[in-house]
C-alpha cells in the first residue's frame, strides 16, 4: 500500500546484526590497514632519522603521556585525510583539560588522563570535539574569549557555568542527591527537612545547566553530527537537544550503577528524568543489569512498554543495550618494558623479597568496600598465623572530596583499623598494612601491578571498576589472583576469570585471600589467559567504536520503521479535505480521541482512568466539525454504549460501540448491526476464568460487554500481568473455549474474548448503509479519514477502504463471486451513477464476504424499524489520493500513515476545522 513499502538497496544487509557485523569487519580492516600504514611510517622514519642520536628509547615508545593526548584531541594531524570523517560531539560535564589562568587574556592547559580520553583517541575514523566545563569560573567576556581560543587549538568546547549554578548543579543535584542514589545509598538521611526544601532549587539548577550545555551543542552542530552524551550530570541533555532538533542523533551512556526501580522511584524528579533519557536514540550502559534495571524503571514508573530491543514510547523505540567499557591495554603492557618501570619492579620485588603482595587500589569512598577489605585481611591473619609474616597488603586510598564531613569520618575510620591490625600482627621490621593517603604516577602503579601476586578490590558497588583491567594488563609474567566483588560491574566481564565475592560477607573475602595464596600455578594461569585475553580484546577504544557504531545503525533502524509506516503529511490531507464534496472521518476513540493516561505524573486514581475521557482540547474542534454539512463524523470503539453515549452525546455525529455491533447517530436511538442467532453461550464459561484471574491479581478488572468480555491489567505490575496473562490465555485456549466459536485477542495489556466475525471492519458497510438512509446522501463519499489505535484484528477497517487493494486480497480468498444484488447502485441517484462497476468491486463490503462464507450459520443481519440493508461500499467514490488510513501510535500496522499519538490526531482535527 502507499507509503507503506521499504524500498532498501539490495546490497546493504538488511538486519541490524547484519549491518553491524559488516561495520565490525571493515572496522578491523581499517585497523590492520594503519598498522600497515603506521609500520611504513616508522621504516621511513628510520631512514631519516638513522644518524639522529637525540631520540631515546623512552622517547620513541607509545606510552600515552601528554604530548601524545594533546595530539589526539588536536585532531591526529598526520593520519590520513583522504576520506571524510564524521563528526562526534562528546558532551561530558568535564573536559578533558584543566585550565589554569595566568593573566587576564592567558591561559594554561594540562591534559587529564582518563578512561574516556584514551577511548576516543582510538576511534580514527570520527573527527572529534569536546563539549564540557573546564572546572573554572569565568565571570569576565575577557577571560571566556581566551579560554575559547586555547581550548579550540585542543578540539574542545567550554560551556561556562557561574558559582551558584555549579553549586547547585554539580555539588547539590549530581553529587548530593543522584550520586548516592545510584551507588544505593539512598538519599541524604541527615537534616532531611532541609534537603526537602533545597531539592527543587537543586533540579532546577540541574536543568538549567543542562539546558545550557545543549545550547553550546545546537550552536556548534553541523547536519550529520552524532551527539554522545555522558553520564549522569545530563540525563536532561537528550530532551533538550531533541526538543530544538528532532532530527538530531543523540546516545547517552552512563558511567555509574543503574539502580533497581524500587531504589529509582525514591527521586522525586523520577519521571523527569527517565523520559528525558528516553529522548535519546539509544542508552548505554557497563552491564546488562543496569540497562535492565532502567527498562524495568521506565515500565514501572512510566508505565511504558519494555522489549528486548529497549523501550517503546508511543511508537517511538528508543534502543537500551549494554556496552562494557575497556582500557587501552596495549598502553600498559607496553609500559611494562621502559625502563623506569622495570628499575621500579626491582626495587619492590626486593623491598617485599620472601612476602606474596596484595594489592588493592581505590578513591577512598564509601562504595569502594576499604574497611571491608582490611576487616577481611585481619581475619584472614586470625585464621592462618602461618601467612602473618609472609603476606603484605598495600592499599592505595586516593583521597576525594576531603571537605566533606562523611568523608572525612570514613579516613578516619579506615585509619583506626589500619594502626589496630598492624599494632596486633607487625613486628619491628614489618607490618602486614602498607596504607597510603595519596594517588601513584602511571610507571609506578605499573611496577606495583606487576609484582602483586593477589588483587583484592571489594567494592559495595561499582559502575564498572577498572582497576581490575589495569592489574590484568600487566600480569603476563607474575599471572596473578583476581579477588572480585560480585557488585562491580566488572565481574560480569572478568567474572570466570577471578574468584567472586560478597563484600559484605568479610568471613566469605578471607576464605577467598586464603584460596588465592594457595593457588596452584597451573590454574592460576588458565584465569589469568581467560582474563588477558578479554582485556586485550574489549579495549577502551573498541568499546567507543561499538557505541558509536551501534548509534547510527538505531537511526538507520529507526529511519527504516519510520518507512514502513510513514507519518501522516498533514498539509496534504488538508489540502485533500478542502478539495473533496463528501467527508466520511472514521475515528476510534481509546488513545485516539481520549487524553494520554497520567499526562501530568500523578500516580494514583486509577478509578477516576477507567473511564475514558474525551480530550479536553478536542471539544471545540469537534463540534464544529460536526457542524459541516458536507463532513460525516463515525466514532468506532469497542467500548460500550454508556462510555460513548457519556462523552459525545451533545456532538452531531454517528456512535458505533462495541466494535460496530450497536449503531445510533447522538440524536436518535441504538439500533444493533448484530448478526441473528449469534452464539454467546461461551460467556459464562469466559467470565468465570476472568473472575478467577481478576482476583490472582491485583490492580486488574474485566468488563462485561453485549459481545464481547474485556480483561485488563494495565494498572497491575507490569512483569506479573503479562505472566497472568499467558497464563489466562493457555487456559482459554485448552479449556472453556476450545470449540467455542470465538476469537481471543491480545490487545495493549489486555485479553479479549469476542464471537468470531466480529470486528470493526465487519461493520463499517451496514454502519455506512444506514447512515446513507438517515441523511439522504445525494453524492458519493470521497474523502476518507480514518483514524484509530486499533488492534490487528480490527484492522480490516483499513483494508475496506483502501482503493488499491485488489479484489482477491480483500476477499481474503474467502470467496470467490459476488452477490449482483448486493452490488447494485440502485439507492444513489442517477448522477452519481457514473461510478464504474469495477471500482465498486474493490470496495465492497466485507459483511458481504462474512455472510457468503458463514452462510450455513444464518450470518443475516438483525433489522430493526430504523434499520435499512443497503450497502455503504455503493456510496464510496474514493480515489487513492483521497484515503488517508492512520493508525495511532502502533508502529505495525495496515495503515497507510502513523500519528504518534492521541495529541498529534487533536492537531490534525484542529487543522481540519480551522482550514
Amino acid at each position: 500500500m502507499p507509503g507503506s513499502k521499504c524500498n532498501v538497496d539490495p546490497a546493504t544487509p538488511k538486519s541490524r546484526t547484519e549491518r553491524l557485523m559488516k561495520e565490525r569487519n571493515l572496522r578491523k580492516l581499517n585497523r590492520v590497514f594503519n598498522l600497515n600504514e603506521k609500520a611504513g611510517d616508522s621504516l621511513r622514519d628510520a631512514d631519516l632519522f638513522s644518524n639522529d642520536s637525540a631520540l631515546t628509547e623512552t622517547e620513541n615508545c607509545a606510552s600515552l603521556n601528554g604530548e601524545e593526548l594533546s595530539e589526539g584531541i588536536d585532531g591526529h594531524e598526520r593520519q590520513d585525510q583522504r576520506l571524510p570523517k564524521q563528526r562526534l560531539l562528546v558532551v561530558a560535564n568535564r573536559l578533558p583539560v584543566s585550565a589554569v589562568r595566568q593573566g587576564k587574556d592567558s591561559w594554561q592547559l594540562e591534559i587529564s588522563v582518563g578512561g574516556l580520553v584514551s577511548a576516543l583517541l582510538g576511534l580514527k575514523e570520527f573527527d572529534a570535539r569536546w563539549i564540557g566545563w573546564a572546572g573554572v569560573n569565568v565571570p569576565d567576556e575577557i577571560g571566556q574569549e581566551a579560554l575559547t581560543k586555547a581550548l579550540a587549538e585542543k578540539k574542545c568546547i567550554p560551556v561556562f557555568l557561574d558559582e551558584d549554578t555549579v553549586h547547585q548543579y554539580y555539588n547539590g543535584y549530581c553529587n548530593n542527591i543522584i550520586w548516592p542514589l545510584f551507588h544505593y545509598l539512598g538519599l541524604p538521611q541527615e537534616d532531611r527537612l532541609s534537603t526537602t526544601r533545597s531539592f527543587q532549587s537543586q533540579f532546577d539548577a540541574y536543568k538549567k545547566a543542562n539546558q545550557m550545555f545543549a545550547d553550546v551543542v545546537h550552536e556548534h552542530y553541523e547536519e550529520g553530527d552524532v551527539v554522545w552524551c555522558h553520564d549522569y550530570h545530563l540525563m536532561f541533555l537528550p530532551k533538550c537537544l531533541k526538543e530544538k532538533n528532532s532530527n538530531i542523533k543523540v546516545g547517552w551512556f552512563l558511567h555509574t550503577p543503574f539502580p533497581s526501580s524500587e531504589i529509582h522511584r525514591m527521586l522525586p524528579s523520577r519521571r523527569d528524568l527517565l523520559e528525558s533519557v528516553l529522548a535519546a536514540d539509544l542508552v548505554g550502559f557497563h552491564t546488562y543489569d543496569y540497562a535492565r534495571h532502567f527498562v524495568s524503571a521506565c515500565t514501572r514508573i512510566l508505565g511504558l512498554e519494555g522489549t528486548p530491543e529497549g523501550v517503546e514510547n508511543q511508537g517511538k523505540l528508543t534502543r537500551v543495550a549494554a556496552f562494557p567499557i575497556g582500557i587501552d591495554s596495549d598502553r600498559f603492557i607496553r609500559a611494562l618494558e621502559l625502563p623506569q618501570v622495570q628499575d621500579h619492579i626491582k626495587e619492590l620485588k626486593e623491598r617485599f623479597a620472601g612476602r606474596k603482595v596484595m594489592l588493592g587500589v581505590d578513591r577512598l569512598d564509601m562504595i569502594k568496600g576499604i574497611p571491608q577489605k582490611i576487616l577481611a585481611f585481619e581475619e584472614f591473619l586470625e585464621e592462618n598465623p602461618e601467612w602473618r609474616d609472609k603476606v603484605v597488603l598495600l592499599q592505595i586510598a586516593v583521597p576525594t572530596r576531603t571537605d566533606v564531613p562523611e568523608y572525612q569520618k570514613l579516613s578516619s575510620q579506615v585509619h583506626e583499623i589500619v594502626g589496630r591490625i598492624n599494632g596486633r600482627f607487625g613486628t619491628l621490621t614489618a607490618v602486614p598494612i602498607h596504607h597510603l593517603d595519596r594517588s601513584l604516577d602511571f610507571h609506578a602503579l605499573c611496577a606495583l601491578y606487576a609484582v602483586t601476586d593477589v588483587a583484592l578490590i571489594t567494592s559495595l558497588r561499582d559502575g564498572m571498576n577498572l582497576v581490575s583491567y589495569e592489574f590484568v594488563a600487566c600480569q603476563a609474567s607474575k599471572k596473578g589472583v583476581l579477588i572480585l566483588s560480585e557488585f562491580a560491574g566488572a565481574a560480569q566481564s572478568l567474572g570466570a576469570g577471578a574468584l567472586l565475592v560478597n563484600p559484605w560477607n568479610i568471613a566469605e573475602v578471607a576464605a577467598s585471600i586464603s584460596q588465592a595464596l594457595n593457588m596452584p600455578a597451573d590454574e592460576r594461569e588458565k584465569m589469568h589467559q581467560h582474563n588477558f585475553m578479554h582485556v586485550t580484546t574489549h579495549t577502551s577504544q573498541e568499546w567507543a567504536a561499538t557505541f558509536v557504531s551501534e548509534l547510527n545503525d538505531t537511526i538507520i533502524e529507526a529511519q527504516l520503521r519510520t518507512r514502513q509506516v510513514p507519518l501522516l503529511p498533514v498539509k496534504v490531507a488538508v489540502e485533500r479535505y478542502l478539495q473533496s464534496n463528501n467527508r466520511l472521518l472514521m475515528l476510534g476513540f481509546n488513545a485516539t480521541l481520549t487524553e494520554p493516561a497520567n499526562t501530568q505524573g500523578v500516580r494514583g486514581g486509577h478509578i477516576r482512568e477507567l473511564q475514558s475521557r474525551l480530550h479536553p482540547e478536542i471539544k471545540e474542534t469537534l463540534k464544529k466539525l460536526c457542524d459541516d454539512r458536507r463532513t460525516n463524523i463515525v466514532i468506532l470503539s469497542g467500548s460500550d454504549r454508556a462510555v460513548l453515549d457519556d462523552n459525545f452525546r451533545e456532538y452531531n455525529l454517528w456512535l458505533a460501540a462495541e466494535n460496530g455491533m450497536f449503531l445510533r447517530h447522538s440524536t436518535g436511538e441504538w439500533m444493533t448491526t448484530m448478526p441473528e442467532n449469534l452464539n454467546m453461550d461461551w460467556v459464562d464459561s469466559v467470565k468465570h476464568v476472568f473472575e478467577y484471574f481478576t482476583e490472582r491479581t491485583p490492580g486488574s478488572h474485566f468488563e462485561l460487554r453485549e459481545t464481547s468480555l474485556v480483561w485488563k491489567y494495565k494498572y497491575a505490575e507490569s512483569h506479573f500481568g503479562k505472566l497472568q496473562s499467558k497464563d489466562m490465555l493457555q487456559h482459554l485456549w485448552t479449556g472453556p473455549i476450545s470449540n467455542a466459536a470465538v476469537d481471543v485477542v491480545q490487545g495493549d495489556r489486555s485479553v479479549e474474548v469476542r464471537s468470531v466475525g466480529v470486528t470493526k471492519g465487519a461493520a463499517i458497510d451496514r454502519i455506512l448503509g444506514e447512515i446513507v438512509r438517515n441523511k439522504g446522501m445525494k453524492s458519493p463519499i470521497d474523502y476518507v479519514l480514518c483514524a484509530g489505535h486499533f488492534l490487528n484484528k480490527d484492522e480490516d477497517v483499513y483494508t475496506f477502504f483502501e482503493p488499491e487493494l485488489p479484489c482477491e486480497s480483500l476477499a481474503l480468498a474467502r470467496t470467490r463471486s459476488l452477490d449482483p444484488a448486493r452490488t447494485s447502485i440502485s439507492m444513489i441517484p442517477d448522477s452519481t451513477n457514473q461510478v464504474k462497476a469495477h471500482q465498486l468491486r474493490k470496495q465492497r463490503s466485507l459483511s458481504t464476504l462474512e455472510r457468503s462464507s458463514y452462510r450455513s450459520a444464518a450470518w443475516r443481519p438483525i433489522v430493526h424499524d430504523s434499520m435499512s440493508l443497503p450497502e455503504g461500499s455503493s456510496v464510496l467514490d474514493l480515489k487513492a489520493e483521497n484515503f488517508f488510513s492512520c493508525t495511532v501510535s502502533r508502529k505495525q500496522s495496515d495503515a497507510r500513515y502513523l500519528l504518534q499519538s492521541s495529541d498529534d490526531v487533536v492537531t490534525l482535527l484542529k487543522e481540519l476545522a480551522e482550514s
